[in-house]
């Protein structure tokens, strides 16, 4: 469980506790969760990087069980530049209505959330266009970005 930080510490002496408390990745947790893994009925590996994470936490936790108390899922949205090329399948308009009904709630991450006990954050990346209602959290103010080259 971790603690708040302490105000009268420099962020700089936090951090560097914190690091220091980290230790390293339990093997012998990692290895019964990979192996609990590959005896589920499906193909060994066949969950990618889902089974990648179980296991990473694992490690981290000391814990073949581990669990996550909190769940959390961050969508970061922005506008890539690329509709204007006319190669996208909608226009960048479809990106600001997009980010209002993942903030209302009545996007499919929101079921998927809400099925697992998942809070959502919308981040506005660089959404180019106004954005009908506040996401969650928002970036510098860069309105969308450049195409790829």
């Amino acid at each position: 469980m971790s603690r708040p930080l302490d105000p009268r510490i420099a962020p700089s002496d936090a951090l560097a506790r914190a690091l220091a408390g980290i230790g390293p990745l339990d093997e012998t947790a990692m290895a019964a969760t990979a192996a609990r893994l590959d005896r589920l009925t499906k193909p060994p590996g066949s969950l990618g990087r889902l089974e990648d994470l179980a296991i990473r936490l694992a490690g981290i936790t000391g814990r073949p069980d581990a669990t996550v108390g909190r769940r959390a899922i961050v969508v970061a949205a922005a506008d890539h530049g690329v509709a204007r090329r006319g190669v996208s399948a909608y226009p960048a308009e479809v990106t600001a209505q997009m980010v209002a009904n993942f903030v209302a709630g009545g996007a499919a991450i929101n079921v998927l959330a809400a099925a697992v006990g998942a809070s959502v954050t919308v981040v506005d990346a660089g959404v180019a266009g106004p954005i009908p209602s506040k996401p969650s959290a928002s970036s510098s103010g860069a309105s969308g970005s450049q195409a790829p080259t």
